[in-house]
């Protein structure tokens, strides 16, 4: 044993601005303060030995993420800051550790390889460092110590993961906003393009329209225009026609249209092809009227008809907006009604319709097996949103591009059962048994943080009293989400 308050060399951090060793007991007074070490008596320290003092500056470091020294840290006077360096360089706080707080005890415990975050000295600090065979001594000796430190560990790992949830509900939360600013943003630009060319084709009927009023119509003609301008503002959408088959129809109409004279027939036929006429529907006017006023009578037309076609683009595209409003209150509102019945189709709707930029950037298809007239869920939990976003999200993440997901909903009793399929590469043995176990992750690291599946099965088996099952083999794993009706309160 080292004698008192002589220095040593040491393997432990090397930011250390004075170091010596010292018997525990005449720490005593001092270590009384400490509130893990509130109930020792000077007895209890014997089995100690001989510590060590540090000192150290602002800046240095007591362990950096990776290394693997790991002492039990009496924090005596100072302040000293633990953080993690995420993956893409932003750095997320753990603790603020304080005079009379103690750490290090975590790692031990858990047999830890290496530590994931780094500590910083914050202030001028002054700790007892235990080594890790000192720790176990006084683990193994002192009843009334050993009480504290694993206390103080539980509410740590308590404390951390909680800090981890509400990570894993912030990273979840801005996977959605993205999600909803693509889905915005399509129907936004949609509208966009379509109200700019409104605005042009109200200038050419403006202009069209001036250049009628100079010409002498005749009843008929007058006529003519009124029939053909009924047509097209009661004209249903024509049947859908195959590629081949309207370029077809396109190229046939756009050549007669230049036979007779038409001005922009090769941009006026697709707009005229589009509500299904041919060139038997217009022969009428061409009889009507002379060449010029039949082309500026087709170019009126034609600028009636893309107008009436970018309002109802117009309407698709706040339709769109509306119905991703309404989604994304649904999903926000899913867990504020202690006693709710959950119509499960719509839920997992709402998901689809939040999620759809990511099954759209992989080009996935998404099958949809509904059972009819499901019953409604009825219970006092929450969170069936997140539950389906945490599976649609990892089946996204583990099919192949253009691949399936199949979603399907049928009765079992009083059992209403979910299962969500992907065609991935499937689950590894060696990792089914971890499935469901909090911060286990399948995936890369900085990708996931391991509490997807962990929240899904908390939700479905703690608030619901339901089951979450799985199966899975390459090119096929199936979620089993099943819940009890259950009767309102």
């Amino acid at each position: 044993m080292t004698d008192a308050n002589q220095s040593s060399p040491r393997s432990g951090p090397q930011d250390i601005v004075d170091s010596k060793i010292v018997p525990a007991q005449q720490l005593y007074s001092e270590l009384k303060q400490i509130p893990v070490f509130a109930h020792i008596k000077p007895a209890d320290l014997e089995c100690l030995g001989d510590v060590e003092v540090v000192e150290m500056e602002p800046g240095s470091f007591l362990l950096r993420e990776g290394e693997a020294n790991f002492h039990f840290w009496v924090l005596l006077q100072g302040e000293i800051r633990a953080y993690k360096v995420e993956s893409d360089r932003t750095v997320h706080p753990i603790a603020t550790l304080k005079s009379g707080d103690t750490f290090g005890e975590v790692p031990i415990l858990i047999g830890s390889k290496a530590t994931s975050v780094n500590s910083e000295v914050i202030t001028p600090s002054r700790l007892i460092s235990i080594s890790r065979e000192g720790f176990w001594r006084l683990m193994a000796t002192c009843p009334v110590v050993r009480q504290g430190i694993l206390e103080n560990m539980a509410r740590r790992l308590e404390s951390y993961q909680a800090i981890t949830l509400h990570r894993e509900k912030l990273i979840s939360l801005g996977t959605l906003a993205a999600g909803l600013m693509h889905e915005l943003n399509n129907p936004g630009a949609a509208a966009r393009r379509a109200a700019s060319q409104l605005r042009d084709n109200l200038f050419r009927l403006q202009q069209i329209s001036l250049k009628f009023t100079h010409a002498d119509l005749t009843p008929t003609q007058m006529e003519c225009m009124r029939n053909l301008q009924e047509r097209i503002l009661s004209c249903k959408k024509a049947p859908a026609m195959s590629s081949i088959e309207q370029s077809d129809a396109e190229e046939e109409l756009s050549e007669w249209l230049e036979n007779a004279g038409v001005e922009n027939a090769w941009k006026m036929a697709p707009s005229l092809v589009a509500i299904g006429w041919k060139p038997c529907d217009i022969e009428c006017a061409q009889h009507e009227f002379s060449p010029e006023l039949f082309s500026d009578s087709l170019n009126w037309l034609e600028a009636l008809i893309s107008s009436v076609q970018h309002v109802a683009a117009i309407e698709e595209s706040v339709a769109r907006v509306t119905d991703l409003v309404i989604a994304v209150k649904k999903y926000a509102y899913d867990d504020k009604i202690s006693q709710q019945g959950v119509d499960i189709h719509d839920s997992i709707q709402s998901t689809l319709t939040i999620l759809g930029h990511k099954f759209r950037n992989k080009q996935l298809t998404v099958e949809k097996d509904f059972a009819p007239e499901l019953p409604i869920v009825v219970s006092g939990g929450s969170g069936l949103s997140q539950v389906w976003t945490n599976l649609l999200d990892n089946a996204i993440d583990a099919s192949p591009e253009k691949g399936a997901i199949t979603v399907k909903t049928w009765v079992d009793g009083p059992i209403v059962c979910v299962s969500i399929a992907d065609e991935g590469p499937g689950i590894a043995a060696a990792s089914r048994s971890h499935i469901f176990e909090p911060f286990f992750t399948t995936k890369p690291v900085g990708v996931g943080t391991g509490l997807g599946l962990d929240i899904v099965h908390r939700i479905v088996v703690g608030q619901y009293r339901g089951a979450v099952t799985f199966t899975s083999e390459p090119g096929r794993t199936v979620f089993l989400v099943q819940l009890p009706v259950g009767k309102r309160a």
